[in-house]
């Protein structure tokens, strides 16, 4: 069985032996079916040939990032795409025996259900996090201390911008904390959001920092503002800081080692990640 399975130069795995498949390939290639599992850049190819085999939910969010898949389909004969809990239309495929789960979360996280591993012979995983240090806390746990901190920002007038990956973390940050009011967006998430409701994703509804700062609604007392990843020293940071007095709470796995500074560089650093801890990839 092993022996089917190869490196592909360039980025992604190759299963022959009998239908020749392509997992997460940097290039698609004609002479086999190729499988996306999800719509990170990382994870789209470059170019390519052939039909690419993908959740509709991908292919949409593909588009949107313009990647455009146009020989697409949902199904392929012998595979199953098994929902992989990492952002929305993400997937595992299991084929003959295999499962790879292209990057994973067992874990439910607001709109997102982890995902439950089938019974196969072979298993092809990431490790993002696989060292012992990268150990997650119960979401409820980040929940409750996020709203405290918002809480405590509140009371003392200041705004907090609440900062994730553009796609995937920006949306769970929207739903898990769109409760609070008022609610802004950076403009560049804006219409990853639009396309996550559209697809049935319960976000709330808000203007963009753009619109609301031309409004002056960002003087209007403290606020939250869900926003991508970003420097601390890039002029959207800086401005919101220098104008508004933000505080910056960022959310991603590495803030868990202390190897790793860019895992915390926000005002605040939230262990909350999209992907298996350490003791999830054991299990």
């Amino acid at each position: 069985m092993a022996g089917r399975i190869s490196m592909i130069r360039g980025g992604g795995i190759r299963l022959s032996g009998g239908p020749v498949a392509y997992l997460d390939p940097k290039r698609t290639s004609p002479d086999g079916m190729n499988f996306v599992s999800h719509a990170h850049s990382d994870h789209l190819p470059s170019g390519g040939g052939g039909t690419i085999l993908a959740s509709a939910e991908t292919r949409m969010i593909a588009s949107l990032r313009s990647c455009e898949m146009s020989d697409h389909t949902e199904s392929a004969g012998g595979a199953t795409l098994v929902d992989s809990g990492h952002i929305l239309g993400s997937t595992g495929i299991l084929t003959d025996g295999i499962f790879y789960t292209g990057d994973i979360s067992v874990r439910s996280r607001g709109f997102l259900k982890g995902a439950r591993v089938p019974k196969c012979s072979v298993l092809i995983t990431e490790c993002t996090f696989g060292l012992p240090e990268f150990v997650f806390p119960p979401v409820r746990e980040i929940i409750s201390t996020v709203n405290r901190i918002i809480s405590d920002m509140y009371a003392r007038g200041k705004p907090v911008i609440l900062m994730g990956h553009k796609l995937g973390k920006a949306q769970m940050l929207a739903h898990l904390f769109g409760h609070w009011d008022p609610l802004y967006y950076s403009d560049d998430i804006l219409e990853m959001n639009s396309l996550h409701r559209s697809l049935g994703v319960p976000l709330k509804d808000a203007p963009g920092h753009t619109e609301a700062e031309r409004s002056g609604l960002l003087d209007r007392g403290p606020w939250v503002m869900i926003a991508p990843m970003m420097s601390q020293g890039s002029g959207f940071v800086k401005s919101m800081k220098s104008k508004y007095g933000a505080v910056t709470v960022g959310f991603n796995g590495w803030t868990k080692s202390s190897r790793f500074a860019f895992g915390r560089g926000c005002d605040i650093s939230i262990p909350l990640s999209d992907h298996c801890d350490f003791n999830e990839l054991v299990q």
